[in-house]
């Protein structure tokens, strides 16, 4: 069997070990005669996955007490509405700080449901770079300020949180979850799609500080109020279960590695060297400024369209698959998750060192 080496943005590769053990247990998981694909949510051994899952992601990311964890469903688009259906309850009023298409997309939404703010936008210069944020341009009254921590499509990564007082931060950390320490206790919400980190898709996690839960919009569908989800466990409704549990088993590799301590220096390890290589490059360069450079997805470019496309048809030949960039950005896009071996993005600037030689 030969495996590619996948830089697609998401869904994303998994770690190889823990489709090892899922293939394992797909016809029988322990000794229950049965796949977790089958097993009844309410089951005791299907408790315990679920129970499991969320002990070892607390312990991973050092998730306060005060906060729950929700496995949900519907993406991280959902939470565009979610977030102020349930948050922007007391002022009717959010400031957004626009990074890319996703935080853009959460800003329209929310706009929907109440007074939403663009504070400040890197939109002039095709999302390449974080812009300046500073205290004085948060509203005091607003119920939350909205940040994208990763901006998948262009390559970019808040450094430094902006300041924003007494006002709850929430953060979509779709594309960056798991990839290094977080402080939790800086956010009031987080929340992130897992298909890039940490499972195949359909699966949505939420970490929300306790006090933020409750104060709903009457008009605020069922499985829209996080206080449906919290007071139920996630099992409201029949959760995603084998996301789930494929989640699990990525909490635990990532644990068996060493944390998210040894991860981020994995993570700077990978994204250094392509780094590097771009920047010494004359026939390939990234697109961010480098000071707002992403760990998780690289966007690069030749300038030259054609030449773009000859890359990415070479590179796929020789097993480097969807590093088509997105059509907003052009070029490529290598997407270096959590999977991604160091062995994975050494071989692939070995392809670009040689392809640069061929294409002089």
């Amino acid at each position: 069997m030969a495996r590619v080496y996948n830089f697609s943005a998401g869904p994303s590769m998994l770690p190889e070990a823990v489709l090892k053990t899922a293939a394992a247990e797909m016809l029988e998981y322990g000794t229950t005669g049965q796949s977790v694909m089958e097993m009844s949510h309410r089951s005791k051994e299907y408790q315990a996955i679920i129970d499991a899952a969320e002990a070892d992601l607390r312990d991973i990311m050092g998730i306060p007490e005060n906060y729950k964890v929700l496995f949900l469903q519907g993406g991280a688009s959902t939470q565009f509405a979610m977030v102020p259906m349930n948050l922007m309850t007391k002022n009717k009023k959010a400031d957004y700080i626009i990074t890319g298409q996703w935080a853009k997309k959460a800003y329209k939404e929310a706009a929907r449901y109440g007074s939403a703010r663009a504070i400040a936008s890197s939109e002039d210069k095709t999302f390449s770079y974080i812009p300046t944020v500073t205290p004085d341009m948060i509203d005091p009254e607003a119920d939350y300020v909205h940040i994208c921590m990763n901006n998948t499509i262009y390559g970019t990564k808040w450094q430094t949180l902006p300041e924003t007082g007494d006002v709850p931060l929430v953060a979509d950390i779709s594309s960056c979850i798991l990839s290094e320490p977080i402080d939790v206790s800086k956010f009031g919400v987080l929340y992130a799609g897992a298909q890039k980190n940490v499972a195949p898709a359909g699966l949505t996690i939420v970490i929300i500080r306790e006090d933020l839960i409750g104060h709903a919009m009457d008009i605020t569908p069922t499985m829209l109020n996080y206080q449906t989800h919290a007071e139920g466990g996630s099992m409201f409704n029949t959760p995603p279960c084998y996301t789930i549990y494929i989640a699990g088993l990525v909490f635990k590799w990532i644990k068996s590695l060493g944390g998210l301590e040894k991860m981020g220096e994995i993570n700077r390890e990978k994204a250094k060297m392509l780094y590097d290589f771009l920047d010494g490059s004359a026939l390939f360069h990234g697109t961010v400024v480098p000071e707002a450079r992403s760990l998780m997805n690289v966007p690069f470019v030749t300038g030259n369209a054609e030449l773009d496309a000859k890359f990415v048809s070479e590179a796929k030949k020789a097993g480097f698959v969807n590093l088509k960039g997105h059509r907003s950005v052009g070029g490529m896009r290598a997407s270096i998750y959590n999977a991604m071996p160091i062995e994975g993005v050494a071989a692939l600037v070995s392809f670009m060192k040689q392809f640069e030689e061929e294409n002089k």
